[in-house]
């Protein structure tokens, strides 16, 4: 089973439809981390100690911490959207095709439909960082 962490701007919406799906999901709420200033770095320590994939909002500084290359479980940023079960099924549609996320950074976004005004969220990978430091 997928464990998984969330900071504390992660909609709980979103949470609940992956534990429906049996994501043993753990909040900083749960792990008493909530409201508290605790920093990014230190948010990804603790997923990475408990051996969670860390999934949030805040993609802009989770991009750069994947970019130093620290190891971690994994990092999945999503946006703020409240299409939140379209959100998780993205989660779990990347998680089922890819269930070890090691230093890998996903992110969910939207996609247009070829011929169709709707959209639909997709999964990307950033280039693992970590791997392009070794050589």
């Amino acid at each position: 089973m997928t464990k998984i962490y969330c900071d504390e701007n992660f909609p709980l919406d979103i949470v609940g439809h992956l534990r429906q799906l049996g994501y043993d999901f753990l909040t900083c709420y749960q792990a008493q981390n909530a409201n508290q200033g605790i920093p990014d770095e230190t948010v990804l320590a603790f997923a990475t100690q408990q051996q969670r994939i860390l999934v949030t909002l805040n993609r802009d500084d989770f991009i750069a911490l994947h970019r130093t290359g620290v190891a971690r479980s994994g990092i999945i940023i999503c946006k703020d959207d409240r299409d939140y079960k379209g959100q998780a099924q993205a989660i779990h549609a990347c998680l089922s095709e890819n269930p070890d996320l090691t230093n890998c950074l996903i992110r969910i976004k939207k996609q247009n439909q070829p011929k169709s005004a709707s959209q639909v969220f997709i999964y990307q990978e950033y280039e693992r960082y970590i791997d392009l430091m070794l050589y």
